[in-house]
């Protein structure tokens, strides 16, 4: 099943000898840490198994929202919202970004409480976040026919394009003098010292003395061929897109039963609101006790499935040796097959909310494996057992909006200057300091 079709990169021929810092993985959390490195006079190598921005970061929604976040994450998402508005300039192209709201709705009292008090999270935060009643939204969207309580309208957040970002976000590190390198998976890491010294790529060896791992649903993998503990795993989320469409909501709307957002394009991105699917594997057991409390709290909103996935990554070697083709160059993209049912009953329940939908033509399917941690929450933090081994993953479906200002935070903590935010809830200790991993329902 071909995935969506992303703005091509040309990486480059040529293998530098040596850098400041390799940055592993060209999605929009690689390319937005490699951009603020180089930009601040860094020699820096991305390299990219595939091709920019071709798995999670161009299959993803394309939202760009602060609302209905983990609290943890709310410093952070204000800073990317900042960022978000001068991205354009800052790339010399078009990411798609407009500033056109989401909404989240309420069905009942119960839901519009509780949307009332997350939205406290953003006090002090000077952002256009509201409660509105049912019969706003009603005026707000004359064609529709839900009958809802009210809604979390948050006209601060926005969308853009996840098929342009991440590749327009690379072409400017180029720009800043970063080597960017496609086809050029990293086996592994070199130290001496026990400090990071190199990586060692599928074309030669690179000498560094820091390397940013933003693998994705991939780094969990490669951090346990070094001993590097990851609880990571893999949820399956499925998307439909139609061509263009007229008389659909400006805003992106989610609700129990789907979630739209208008494209560039005049087409829309339309999911299921909360099923996912997730498909048991080795590490479903190998990290089972990591996510039990996840598991506990959201076992509604998972499709468990056992099936031939299982069998794929048991047969993923777990350690390989340098000079050997890795598991990255036997898969270069992660292209799964989607869920069409969960696709159709999503468009189905949008068209009966809004009747317009009826017309839509569906232009294509895609899937894509969202990395996600035990507290949803992403790892954003140096690996205090290899000085200079950095981890930027585990962004749970929530990456895209938050990639620019997570990449800013990432070269701070690289190149030692006052964080972007406070990093303490991104550290990557918190899964063996004894501290209680909690999943906070519902983002």
């Amino acid at each position: 099943m071909p995935g969506p079709t992303v703005i091509p990169v040309q990486g480059d021929a040529a293998l530098p000898a040596k850098v400041d810092v390799v940055v592993i993985g060209g999605g929009i959390i690689g390319t937005s840490t490699a951009l603020e490195l180089a930009e601040r006079g860094l020699k820096v190598a991305l390299c990219e198994k595939g091709g920019i921005g071709q798995e999670q970061s161009s299959r993803n929604w394309g939202w760009v929202r602060i609302s209905r976040r983990d609290p943890r994450e709310v410093p952070l998402m204000a800073e990317a919202l900042r960022i978000w508005k001068t991205l354009d300039q800052r790339v010399e192209g078009d990411t798609g970004y407009t500033r056109a709201g989401i909404m989240f709705t309420c069905e009942n009292d119960k839901e519009y409480a509780d949307h009332e008090r997350w939205n406290r999270n953003l006090d002090g935060y000077q952002l256009d976040s509201r409660m509105i009643s049912g019969t706003e939204y009603k005026r707000m969207f004359p064609g529709t026919t839900m009958d809802i309580k009210g809604a979390l309208f948050t006209a601060e957040d926005g969308r853009a394009e996840p098929q342009r970002a991440a590749p327009l976000i690379a072409e400017a590190a180029r720009r800043k003098g970063a080597a960017i390198l496609t086809e050029c998976a990293v086996r592994g890491v070199e130290t001496s010292g026990g400090a990071i010294s190199g990586v060692v790529t599928e074309r030669g060896p690179i000498a560094c003395s820091a390397v940013v791992l933003a693998g994705g649903a991939w780094s969990s993998l490669f951090s346990g061929r070094f001993g590097i503990r990851l609880p990571q795993l893999k949820v399956k989320n499925s998307v439909l897109r139609t061509k263009p469409l007229e008389g659909g909501p400006g805003p992106a709307i989610w609700s129990n039963g789907f979630a739209v957002r208008k494209r560039a394009d005049g087409g829309y991105t339309i999911a299921s609101g909360h099923e996912n699917v997730v498909d048991i594997v080795p590490n479903s057991f190998r990290f089972f006790f990591d996510f039990l409390p996840a598991l506990r709290k959201e076992w509604r909103s998972l499709n468990l499935r056992m099936g031939g996935r299982f069998f794929e990554e048991a047969r993923v070697p777990k350690q390989w040796a340098m000079d050997e083709v890795s598991p990255f160059e036997r898969c270069r993209v992660l292209d799964p097959e989607p869920a069409k049912e969960l696709t159709d009953v999503a468009l189905a329940n949008l068209t009966k909310a809004f009747p317009v939908f009826a017309k839509a033509e569906i232009a294509q399917r895609w899937a894509g494996y969202i990395d996600v941690t035990p507290d949803a929450v992403p790892v954003i933090s140096p690996v205090e057992a290899i000085p200079g081994f950095h981890i930027a993953t585990g962004f749970s479906g929530h990456g895209f909006g938050i990639g620019p200002a997570a990449g800013k935070l990432m070269a701070d903590l690289v190149t030692g200057r006052p964080p972007l935010v406070d990093p303490a809830n991104f550290r990557f200790s918190r899964f063996s300091d004894g501290s209680k991993i909690e999943l906070i329902s519902g983002f």
